[in-house]
């Protein structure tokens, strides 16, 4: 009896009716999708976690919600149920041709398209989609448009309807005409809409995407261009066009305009069939098509080769072509999506059989700001171009020799400023304004030369260790020494101002040590722990690609930038009054008192700038987008050796030190005359004759 009414409630199933013996129970709450019978998608339900406990790496599924067959997966994942497959679909071979007679309806199904996708339940032997269309709508396809576009686009819904149009492909391409073409693109453009990007990830094939790719390049190679222009496809997520040429024809060229969305202005890209290329093919017309995606530089998975370790972001179309035999090279324009200058491209065509980008079938022979130009190899194997992203950085030798000279000269600096401030120390510091200003030199000299230390370090650190406990702490020492030595920069300018407002009054030295190591390691060590303490349970402390603090999720590296910018605005208030302070007029001034004047105000300006970190100020510059590479080289000139910058104007060019230096040179000389004279007098040469 049971089944018998197993059978009963299958054959109902197909007829449209619902079942109630043979429905499935799910948990109901609030927050998912159901499909409207009119087609508008609506508010629904469905469960979104496993009920058991959550142990690392394990998993579980759990059924779809009413109407949609499949499951969904879960994996534990930080202690908690995180979605890693779907397969819920409510289409099915029966539901597209839904509005036929009921024989026919039980008759059809897909033995071309796999089994776990449609997930049939019938043990009746079923016809394929290709003889369902070619008997309900063999011109156009249009009888199963209306189902696929009102279906809600779920993982399972996606999978199976690009292996629908893979089907279609592979047995309805002998005699593909503008109709059909066009039928076969509202069906793709349905999967390729934004709304449904998020979802592909979820779709327990990642060959998908390339398998849609290759469909839609399939279909069209079949496709016949009767006239000398047409508009093959115009849906949002997927244009196509074709043109007649032969080896007369003068350079031709496809224009394409897409959006990423229906808000969003369009991003264009260009296909130039070179004329050395035209003259290859016979007197007899031949065609051209290309197809324009984009959406689906999101969508490919490509399958990761040893020498990628990270995803590669596409930054434009992906433009597809299909040529007569015998060409080899076309010229592609594409528009940046990111047009940050750092943003920098490069050029490659997708490879269908290995299923990834191949950075070999492209040149770039121009790149701006917004646009890449590239040259590419057509073969049957590389149909599909577009460019890639790199990280951003800007790659260029001219910084790199910039920062490993200038941090090396930097580093020798500092520890021949620490030494010259050893050796003068007790002749330097002698009020307490004085023993304060050279503490501040020392810290500040020991801070950047700590934290150039963990630059290097965290320059040479293994990409694979980038998520250990190693790459934690070599970021936090980074950011807490860098944040110390704009601290200490900032306590020597509260100390500037202090000596010129307060003349009569005094603090105590042990006072003052007190305020400048709270300010100069307290605060630092406050905003470095707090950083770590908000970000890294969210894993959002380091960037992906390096030891240093994250911008794109947490935008975490605002805990260095802003107290850097505010204490270099705070240190060029302190210049300014430094520089009025020293404008001293008097009446009657002659025009040398005046030059005197205005060299005072620049020694100072140039001593206290380095001193101060106000070479720090042209980073603004370099986050501007488009900024030219002039003020990137300005930056990593002034900052690399800013080490040999304190060594020269706070230690060098400072007279008391050089003083100091040459009186300890003199009572070195003199001891060692003393002890020459003593070796060499008569006293001494005696007793050496008596021994």
């Amino acid at each position: 009896m049971k089944s018998q009414a197993t059978m009963i409630c299958c054959l109902m199933f197909f007829l449209g009716i619902e079942c109630s013996h043979y429905k499935s129970k799910v948990h109901i709450k609030d927050g998912d999708k159901l499909q409207h019978p009119e087609g508008k998608l609506k508010t629904g339900r469905i469960q979104e976690k496993c009920q058991g406990p959550c142990i690392m790496a394990s998993n579980c599924s759990q059924p779809c919600a009413q109407h949609f067959r499949g499951e969904i997966g879960f994996t534990c994942h930080q202690n908690k149920w995180q979605k890693s497959t779907e397969t819920c679909t409510s289409l099915s071979v029966e539901t597209l041709f839904k509005d036929f007679s009921s024989a026919s309806r039980l008759s059809l199904a897909a033995s071309s398209v796999p089994v776990h996708v449609l997930d049939f339940r019938a043990p009746e032997p079923v016809e394929s989609v290709a003889q369902g269309i070619l008997r309900n709508c063999p011109i156009d396809y249009a009888c199963i448009l209306d189902v696929v576009k009102s279906s809600e686009a779920t993982s399972g819904n996606i999978a199976f309807i690009v292996e629908l149009l893979r089907n279609i492909s592979t047995d309805l391409s002998d005699n593909v005409t503008q109709e059909k073409m066009k039928s076969y693109s509202e069906v793709a453009n349905h999967v390729l809409d934004t709304a449904a990007i998020s979802n592909w990830a979820f779709i327990p094939d990642k060959n998908t995407s390339s398998n849609l790719l290759q469909s839609v390049n399939l279909f069209a190679r079949q496709l016949r261009v009767h006239n000398e222009s047409e508009n093959l496809a115009d849906e949002l997520f997927i244009q196509a066009k074709g043109l007649r040429i032969n080896h007369n024809t003068s350079e031709k060229k496809f224009n394409f305009s897409a959006g990423m969305n229906s808000t969003t202005e369009g991003i264009l890209g260009m296909i130039e069939i070179p004329k050395q290329e035209l003259w290859k093919l016979s007197p007899n017309a031949s065609q051209a098509i290309s197809i324009a995606f984009p959406t689906l530089g999101a969508i490919l998975k490509e399958v990761r080769s040893q020498n990628v370790s990270l995803p590669r972001p596409v930054n434009g179309l992906v433009l597809s072509v299909i040529l007569p035999e015998g060409l080899k090279q076309v010229l592609f324009t594409f528009e940046k999506i990111n047009k940050s200058r750092n943003a920098r491209a490069q050029c490659v065509g997708w490879h269908s059989r290995k299923r990834r980008w191949d950075e070999n079938a492209c040149e770039t022979t121009l790149e701006i700001t917004n646009r890449v130009k590239c040259l590419c190899n057509y073969t049957n194997m590389v149909m599909s171009f577009s460019i890639l992203m790199s990280p951003k950085s800007i790659d260029n030798k001219v910084l790199y020799y910039i920062t490993c000279i200038g941090l090396s000269i930097s580093i020798f600096s500092l520890i021949l400023c620490l030494i010259i401030e050893a050796v003068v120390w007790s002749r330097v510091v002698v009020t307490e304004i004085s023993y304060m200003r050279h503490v501040c030199i020392v810290n500040i000299a020991v801070s950047l030369l700590i934290a150039n230390v963990w630059f290097i370090i965290n320059s040479n650190f293994h990409e694979k260790a980038q998520d250990s406990n190693w790459c934690v702490a070599l970021t936090f020492f980074s950011h807490f020494f860098y944040l110390s030595l704009f601290f200490w920069m900032f306590f020597k300018a509260l100390l500037i101002i202090y000596g010129i407002l307060v003349v009569f009054r005094r603090m105590m030295k042990s006072r003052l040590m007190a305020i400048g190591f709270a300010i100069g390691y307290g605060c630092p060590l406050v905003i470095a722990g707090t950083t770590v303490a908000v970000t890294v349970p969210e894993k959002g402390y380091m960037r992906p690609d390096a030891c240093w603090l994250n911008w794109d999720n947490t935008k975490a590296l605002l805990a260095f930038a802003i107290p850097a910018l505010v204490i270099v605005a705070v240190n060029l208030v302190v210049v300014l009054v430094v520089a009025v302070n020293t404008q001293r007029p008097s009446i009657g001034s002659s025009k040398s008192q005046d030059l005197a004047i205005i060299m005072r105000i620049s020694k100072n300006v140039a001593i206290l700038t380095p001193l101060l970190g106000l070479t720090w100020g042209f980073g603004v510059a370099t986050l501007i987008e488009g900024t030219s590479l002039i003020f990137h080289i300005i930056f990593a000139l002034l900052n690399a050796f800013q080490g040999f910058f304190i060594l020269l104007f706070g230690t060098i060019m400072d007279h008391k030190i050089r003083d100091a230096l040459r009186m300890r040179m003199s009572s070195l000389k003199g001891r060692t005359r003393a002890a020459e004279n003593a070796s060499l007098s008569p006293t001494n040469g005696s007793k050496l004759m008596n021994r």
